[in-house]
C-alpha cells in the first residue's frame, strides 16, 4: 500500500511540475487594469 501512495505522490508531483511548464508557476487571476489620471483641462478650454 505505501508502494501505490508513493506512486501517487510522484505522479502528483510530476502532474504539478508539467503544469507549472505548461502554464507558468500558479495559475493567477489576470490583474485589473490600474487607472491612470488624465489631465485634460488645457484640451477643453482650447
Amino acid at each position: 500500500m505505501d508502494y501505490i501512495e508513493q506512486l501517487l505522490d510522484k505522479l502528483r508531483d510530476l502532474a504539478q511540475k508539467l503544469i507549472e511548464v505548461l502554464m507558468g508557476p500558479e495559475a493567477e487571476a489576470e490583474r485589473e487594469a490600474i487607472p491612470v489620471p488624465v489631465d485634460d483641462r488645457q484640451r477643453r478650454y482650447r
